[in-house]
């Protein structure tokens, strides 16, 4: 019975001792593991010798300065820190409608863009006149043909008296009267006869040179009476550009009278950049548009003048004008069409340039907005390629960025004076360099009436067993620097 009772007993204390020591084994597991994770996610390093790791807390063995932990801690400061900018503005909704802040799409575009151009209509050259006096002289008369009028070739346009035309057509009278007797003579020979035309001819050619059109000599030839008055007419179809007379205005030899073109066929002057030149080439049916009206131009040329007011280059376009719709000087809008790779485009007003970097304020949601340096390519019209700095899907500022810009900037003023205040604050540990705040200082001392901030005991009883040595290598390798 006893036997039965001791045998009971001891399974007891067997079974017992098992659970008790299963428990920790467990136990034991579980702090090994948390040990491992622990050991994985978090360490200590020394702020002034960051290869230096330990997995306890304490003190760095090269400068004695007390060890930080990091680890899973830094991630999430760093996430924290890193999810919006410092320079970030945040503007209500109701501020953002009076200040008139919009935005948009950042999208990768197709290839082809078209680019307006700036265009103004001119006569063509090759169709225009320009009446100039041969001689010296006064207007007698004016027709009733001012600037902006249609007149017909032929049509007289003013009549003008010259004291050398009296002699002229006495010379040619004679050369013609000579002629007829010559023909009405039967001994005249041939070669007489050739002379005699050469002469008529070469006075002709005089009285023309005077101003005198074909018409008026043809007239005066056949009334052989001398007219005092010299009849100036319209050479060609056109409009008056230009009128330069009034009655009984005197007038040099060279001085222009009339400019009349033909506006039939007008030329387009368009303003092109260095970088839209090379999209257009001679031959290119461009299309033009003025108030709603679409018209079809052809490029006929790239002139070498350069404009440094525009900074622009001129692209001559010539185009028939039907009806006489587009007059000299006025404005017109000229597509150019433009293949390009696919790119990340934003509107040219989105960037804020000031010379040194562009920036873009992108829309971060809950009303605020988050500045972020572009690196841009190519700009046509008002596109610009973003190369760098933002992604498709992004919505980024395109009307009141630059009050963003001065908010963003004060900001980081503000945030810049508050460092600059704090690193005035602190003092150089004399021996390992490092920037020590009073209040958190390990320790001082006093030397030559100059007080030394510590980060750490070491450092300060390595000051104190030779204040000149360490004042002294402070002094060279700051002389290095």
């Amino acid at each position: 019975m006893i036997k039965k009772r001791y045998a009971m007993v001891m399974v007891l204390v067997i079974a017992l001792g098992s659970f008790l020591l299963g428990s920790w084994y467990s136990q034991r597991s579980d702090s090994r593991v948390e040990a491992s994770a622990g050991h994985s996610d978090r360490h200590y390093s020394c702020p002034m010798h960051p290869q230096y790791r330990s997995e306890r807390p304490g003190d760095c063995p090269l400068c004695g300065m007390r060890l930080e932990a990091s680890g899973d801690d830094d991630k999430h400061e760093h996430v924290v820190a890193g999810g919006r900018s410092p320079a970030a503005v945040h503007i209500g909704s109701g501020a953002q409608r009076v200040i008139g802040i919009r935005t948009t799409v950042v999208a990768k575009n197709p290839g082809t863009q078209s680019v307006r151009l700036l265009g103004s209509v001119a006569a063509d050259e090759a169709r225009t006149f320009i009446l100039n006096a041969a001689v010296d002289g006064w207007i007698r008369e004016v027709h009733p043909f001012s600037t902006g009028s249609a007149v017909k070739k032929g049509q007289p346009l003013a009549t003008f008296y010259s004291k050398e035309f009296l002699p002229a057509q006495q010379n040619y009278f004679y050369a013609l009267n000579t002629l007829d007797r010559l023909k009405k003579s039967q001994l005249t020979t041939p070669e007489q006869i050739n002379l005699t035309n050469i002469q008529v001819w070469a006075q002709e050619d005089g009285l023309e040179g005077l101003g005198m059109d074909a018409t008026q000599i043809r007239e005066i030839a056949e009334s052989r009476k001398y007219v005092r008055n010299v009849t100036l007419r319209a050479p060609a179809d056109g409009f008056v550009l230009a009128r330069n007379v009034s009655v009984g205005q005197r007038f040099q030899r060279g001085s222009e009278l009339y400019r009349i073109a033909d506006l039939r066929r007008i030329w387009i002057l368009a303003n092109v950049t260095a970088e839209e030149v090379q999209h257009i080439r001679p031959g290119q049916q461009l299309k033009v548009r003025h108030q709603g009206r679409e018209f079809r131009a052809a490029v006929s040329e790239i002139l070498p003048q350069f404009d440094t007011g525009s900074r622009t280059l001129k692209a001559r376009l010539e185009m028939e004008n039907p009806g006489y719709v587009l007059k000299p000087d006025m404005f017109v809008d000229v597509e150019l069409p433009v293949s390009l790779p696919a790119a990340v485009t934003v509107p040219a007003d989105a960037v804020v340039d000031s010379g040194l970097k562009k920036t873009v304020y992108v829309a971060q949601g809950d009303g605020y907005f988050e500045p972020r340096m572009v690196e841009t390519g190519w700009r046509f019209g008002d596109q610009v390629e973003i190369v760098k700095g933002l992604m498709p899907g992004e919505r980024v500022v395109v009307s009141g960025n630059f009050l963003l810009d001065s908010e963003s900037r004060m900001r980081m003023t503000g945030k810049e004076s508050e460092t600059a205040r704090k690193a005035a604050a602190t003092f150089k540990d004399p021996v390992c360099g490092m920037d020590v705040e009073p209040a958190k200082a390990a320790g001082k001392s006093v030397h030559d009436g100059t007080t030394h901030y510590f980060c750490s005991g070491q450092c300060k009883r390595d000051f104190d067993k030779n204040p000149q040595a360490v004042l002294a290598s402070m002094r060279i390798g700051g002389a290095h620097q």
